[in-house]
């Protein structure tokens, strides 16, 4: 059973170490001309052909919904994965790969008061103090404290944002199907959605001189197979065996990871500040998922143990 457990962590992790690589895969596709709105597309799009074949193969029965559903596959697909993975490739662009996993993981922020709102949850002090914790980390982060300066422009900031807000709003629709429904089901159909709302508009077909370089084509598989498909089977995986919280707390591990890419392999450049600023927002994460009894006894626990 420990095994088992270690081995669940070890899954979260690496799903989670994969997501952190989107940023690096988004970063050589720009470079070939490609704009966030069509590397959302071609992300979406070779995820849902790979997905629909392998589980029309193997797992057909993964494939059967209600009517009724749909539209909230829809709202998955369209504002929780495309319209959150454009604004996420936006800031991207604007900006770099550490700025915009940061707006990333104001989502649990957003997920609270949502549920605050939606679902009448109650919003605790705990949850008030994390909030405060998330703005002041990400006022550190576009460069806003200590100094009253703005590193970004208003825009990319709306966007970042709404790329948090975007990424929550999965908590409000995965509600209503994922006690009916296999997580591969909510996914294919959620991106299969995604693709027909993004394709249309693309104009994918316009860069046709990029898909003639074999780089191109690596980079989208790596996108859509290891950041996509295989970071979702993996953390999903996980979770079957250890608890949500603390699989969000190890799939944390994607900021630390897109940090690591944007700096040493992107060389993306991080002041004392931003880090403080990561940092914080990684805090104000344990703190939406642990509450101040759990840490406390946590902490005294390790006290008692040394």
């Amino acid at each position: 059973m420990r095994m088992n457990y270690l081995v669940a962590y070890s899954l979260v992790i690496v799903g989670a170490a994969f997501w952190g690589l989107t940023g690096l895969f988004v970063e050589n596709l720009y470079a070939f001309g490609f704009t966030p709105w069509q590397v959302v597309t071609v992300r979406l799009t070779i995820s849902s052909l790979i997905l629909v074949t392998l589980i029309t193969t193997f797992a057909k029965h993964y494939l059967k919904i209600k009517l009724k559903d749909l539209p909230f596959f829809i709202g998955i697909g369209v504002i929780s994965i495309a319209l959150f993975n454009w604004c996420y490739f936006e800031v991207m662009e604007r900006s770099s790969v550490s700025v915009a996993v940061i707006f990333v993981y104001t989502s649990p922020i957003f997920a609270a008061l949502i549920a605050s709102v939606w679902f009448k949850e109650k919003l605790t002090l705990q949850k008030a103090i994390a909030i405060f914790i998330t703005m002041i980390g990400c006022g550190l982060v576009i460069e806003f404290l200590p100094i009253g300066g703005l590193s970004l422009s208003v825009g990319t900031i709306i966007l970042g944002f709404l790329a948090g807000l975007f990424c929550a709003s999965y908590s409000i629709f995965g509600k209503f199907v994922s006690r009916r429904y296999h997580p591969l089901t909510i996914t294919v159909y959620a991106m299969v959605c995604g693709t027909l709302f993004m394709f249309p508009t693309s104009s994918i077909w316009s860069q046709g001189e990029a898909f003639v370089h074999g780089e191109v084509w690596l980079n989208i598989f790596a996108i859509s197979i290891i950041s996509t498909i295989a970071a979702y089977i993996l953390y999903t995986i996980g979770l079957t065996y250890i608890e949500s919280s603390k699989a969000t707390i190890l799939a944390s591990i994607e900021l630390i990871v897109a940090v690591l890419v944007g700096v040493f392999v992107l060389n993306e450049i991080l002041t004392g500040w931003q880090l403080v600023g990561i940092a914080l927002v990684i805090l104000s994460l344990c703190l939406t998922v642990f509450s101040f009894k759990n840490i406390i006894a946590l902490l005294f626990k390790s006290r008692l143990e040394r």
